[in-house]
This record gives C-alpha cells, structure tokens and sequence, in this order.
C-alpha cells in the first residue's frame, strides 16, 4: 500500500511541474506575440530587421517622448499596410491560380496586375510616409541609423542586369 502511494503522489508531482511548464510556455509565447505584433519588419538581404520601440531605444536611442511618438506614428501605419499586403497576397494567389489554367484569361491576369501594382505603389506610399515621420523626431545622428534600417526596402529586388544593358541609349544601338 505504501509503494502505490508513493507512486501515486511522484505521478501528481510530475503532473504538477508538466502543467506549470505548459503554462508558462503559452504564457512566453503570449508575450513574444505581443511583442512582434507592435513590430514592422524590413526584409533585406542582410535578414530581417524589426522596426518596434525596442529597437528604436536599443540602436537608435529614442528617448521616452520619441517613443510615445513612435507608437502613434506606428498605430496609422501599421494597419493600413497590414491590410494591403494581405490584398496584395490575395491578389498574387489569384493570379497564380489564373496563370496555371490551360487558357489563362489574360484580360483578368492584367487587371490583376495592374491591381497588384497600383496597391505595391499604395505600400511605398505608406512606407515612405512612415520613414518621414520617424526621421521627424529623430536627432540627426538617430536619422542616420533609421536609414540603414530602412535601406533594404528601397534597394533593387535582387534582378541582375545583363552585361550588355549600356548598350542600348535612347534608342539607338552602340558597339561598345
């Protein structure tokens, strides 16, 4: 009888610290969640960097008031391109799904694309405007900073030019 009690009451134990540790991972990954959702990222070629308030009061030295203005800045933002890059992807899969067809309707594939382009130029809108804004409350040294976080997104989109691009100038052909 004492050995199943034994036994009884390690199972409890172990059952006990099995449902803290569920806990507390939901709890950390709640955290983490929120933590990125307040986040813009910036894909580059470099890895992704995350323009939030830590990041901002870690590499650029926002104070409190900046950060303050950083978030309102951050709440205009951060929901209108959220909603146009889902669209955009929305958009894109239709697009695909469309250019799979054995008779792809072309009249649909460019209203999509040219759909697909006035919202990607709706997204540079938005960004540029929100770079704007922060570089406003920067010091100019924190400007300087805040343009290398955000240079990724205004470089070229990984298309290599062919060696021969130069010789083509306003139409007529040259042998060099």
């Amino acid at each position: 009888m004492m050995r199943k009690t034994q036994i009884l009451t390690w199972a409890v134990v172990f059952l006990a610290v099995t449902n803290i540790v569920t806990i507390g991972t939901i709890l950390y990954h709640n955290y983490q969640e929120k933590q990125t959702k307040g986040s813009v990222v910036i894909s580059g070629t470099e890895g992704n960097n995350m323009i939030n308030g830590r990041f901002l009061r870690q590499t650029l030295g926002f104070d409190e008031e900046q950060i303050s203005d950083f978030r309102e800045i951050n709440q205009m933002f951060r929901p209108a391109v959220y909603d146009l890059t889902v669209m955009i992807d929305s958009l894109k899969a239709d697009m695909f799904i469309e250019m799979q067809k054995g008779l792809p309707d072309t009249v649909l594939l460019a209203e999509l694309s040219d759909k697909i382009g006035k919202m990607h130029g709706q997204l540079k809108y938005e960004t540029y405007n929100f770079f704007i804004r922060l570089k406003n409350i920067c010091t100019p040294e924190q400007a300087k900073e805040l343009e290398k976080a955000f240079q990724p997104l205004f470089k070229t989109e990984g298309i290599t030019h062919p060696p021969y691009r130069h010789r083509f100038r306003g139409g007529n052909q040259t042998d060099s």
